[in-house]
């Protein structure tokens, strides 16, 4: 996001042809991970499934690609997807999760604000036998048919592992996500499986770790002009994910700080700061690898077809299958090789306020 315009995403023909060859494929291989005990069908030969997408919010800028790349590659499967959108609000996404199922879906899938509150409203679609597909975030305590998402503890992980190698000494603030979503406490793992090693062996001190209510940048704004009253010496940052990072390296220019940065999602103006200079990396989760995946597989689960993977998450009452995607991280060295190279931004667009330096 730049200025408030949010990029939306865009197919040339021979890419969409690809795209549409990705979702035969990842149909095609889960289906041979199918085991024997396949369900009754849902929904009648010839019917067309009907996936309710319940989505948190359109906040930040990828969740804004995610609806239109899972929309787009659901009908093209011959689904019909009905969208809701919550605004960050717990409340309502519980009513309009429960608005969804009376409207006859054959799959919920999910992208929840509180992974911990919606546990409620999804037993009660499961127990109305409509299969749920956890979307990037797990839902906890519900059980769920399917979780995908990337592996969220290693994104932590690589974005420590990052700064550790430029930044190996000194203080560590760490901005984390709101504990109500578990990708956030799975990043705070993976972050401190990479520093802590570090601090055991005193070679940098956190002097600061923040867990905000929400994913609000203007909290996120308002923490960090808090820490830099101590005065405070900051040498590396580590946000849970971009839009932080872009509201804490105001505060810190502002502040004439310049710490080495770290995010994820690998936003247009994440990816911008990094050609830039002011954000050392983020890490891309290739969106459409997801989006593709979980189409396919909402719609396998729509027909009542079985879906085995090769993995398994504990969502605080038991194992549930996960089939996870692996994150990418990306510095000025590698923007070319990867969100580039994906389509993912153009090199117009991330260098756009770049000098002709930054592109070489």
């Amino acid at each position: 996001m730049r200025n408030g315009k949010v990029r939306r995403t865009r197919f040339s023909t021979p890419r969409r042809a690809a795209a549409l060859a990705a979702i035969v494929v990842i149909v095609a291989a889960s289906a041979a991970l199918a085991g024997c005990k396949g369900r009754r069908h849902r929904v009648e030969a010839g019917g067309v499934p009907v996936i309710g997408f319940s989505m948190d919010s359109l906040v930040v800028e990828r969740w804004r690609r995610d609806r239109d790349l899972f929309t787009r590659a659901a009908v093209d499967l011959g689904a019909k997807v009905i969208v809701t959108v919550a605004d960050q609000d717990p409340a309502v996404q519980e009513t309009q999760v429960r608005e969804l199922a009376d409207k006859g879906i054959d799959v919920l899938v999910i992208v929840p604000n509180d992974a911990d509150r919606l546990s409620s409203a999804v037993r009660e679609v499961k127990a109305k036998g409509i299969p749920v597909l956890s979307y990037d975030r797990l839902v906890r305590k519900a059980g769920v048919d399917l979780y995908v998402s990337f592996d969220n503890e290693k994104v932590g992980y690589l974005m420590a592992e990052a700064l550790l190698k430029a930044v190996p000494t000194g203080s560590y603030v760490l901005i984390n996500g709101p504990r109500t979503d578990n990708n956030a406490i799975q990043l705070n793992a993976g972050v401190h499986r990479a520093i802590d090693p570090f601090v055991a062996a005193g070679k940098l001190k956190v002097v600061a770790e923040l867990w905000p209510d929400s994913w609000d940048s203007e909290e996120a704004r308002s923490d960090m002009e808090s820490l830099v009253e101590r005065p405070l010496t900051v040498s590396a940052l580590i946000c849970g994910n971009d839009m932080l990072a872009e509201a804490a390296i105001g505060v810190l220019s502002e502040n004439r700080m310049t710490p080495k940065v770290a995010g994820q999602d690998a936003d247009l103006s994440a990816c911008q700061r990094i050609a830039e200079g002011s954000q050392y990396v983020t890490v891309y989760k290739p969106i459409e690898r997801l989006a593709l995946k979980a189409a396919g597989l909402a719609v396998m689960l729509a027909k009542g077809e079985s879906v085995e993977t090769d993995s398994t998450i504990d969502d605080g009452l038991g194992k549930v299958p996960f089939i996870r995607l692996e994150p990418i991280p990306v510095m000025k060295e590698t923007l070319a090789s990867t969100v580039i190279k994906d389509g993912f931004h153009t090199a117009d667009e991330i260098y756009r306020n770049a000098s002709s330096k930054a592109r070489r």
